[in-house]
């Protein structure tokens, strides 16, 4: 099932019959990957980690899953809320929820740096040689392989601190998540029990 927005590309919805441990269950992927082959991101008129307006279907029973966002690259996810959701079952998915729009922002916020820092290099260099943005055919001048090299490592090192605060927050989001999977899995477990218990003292 899919619905489609002005805008933004196909939203797609997720089926799953049972709660596994897949690279959607915590809601989150590195920002340096793409969800899909293609190559160009999405663009799209907003502010860093600002969610997308799109609501699923009242009578929707599954998780979505929304095109690659345009600055962080990472697919947002909306969850599913079941009917008669247990409070352990809403903590999970408020969690992964919240997992979801933080490294939606983490990541929009990165590249943006990123690119701004990248194009502030390339201007200097160039500046640096005499050199304007463009050549005398009007084409865009580019840096060698070994130029660029610089302006990556120095972001990296730069940055060096956050990333490692950011895998340790991500880490540590998502054992929470893992401890809550497994408390819903059981409950659920105990609830068919109970339930064919049940069924058996009626017959």
């Amino acid at each position: 099932m899919s619905i489609k927005l002005s805008g933004i590309r196909t939203w797609r919805s997720l089926h799953h019959g049972k709660l596994t441990y897949s690279r959607y269950a915590a809601g989150v992927l590195s920002g340096r990957l793409r969800y899909s082959s293609e190559r160009e991101p999405v663009k799209q008129e907003k502010r860093p980690g600002e969610r997308s307006g799109f609501t699923p279907p009242t009578s929707s029973r599954c998780d979505w899953i929304g095109p690659p966002d345009g600055l962080s690259n990472l697919r947002p996810i909306r969850f599913h809320i079941p009917e008669k959701e247990s409070p352990t079952e809403a903590r999970l998915r408020r969690l992964r929820q919240e997992t979801e729009d933080w490294n939606q922002q983490f990541w929009a916020n990165q590249n943006l740096s990123f690119s701004r820092e990248k194009e502030q290099f390339v201007l200097s260099t160039l500046k640096a040689k005499g050199l304007g943005l463009r050549d005398e055919d009007g084409r865009r001048r580019i840096l060698s392989a070994d130029e660029m090299a610089v302006f990556y490592k120095d972001f990296l090192d730069k940055n060096r601190q956050k990333h490692s605060s950011y895998n340790r927050e991500w880490y540590r989001r998502n054992l929470a998540i893992t401890f809550l999977m497994g408390r819903v899995v059981l409950q659920r477990a105990w609830r068919k029990l109970m339930g064919n218990q049940k069924d058996t003292t009626l017959t």
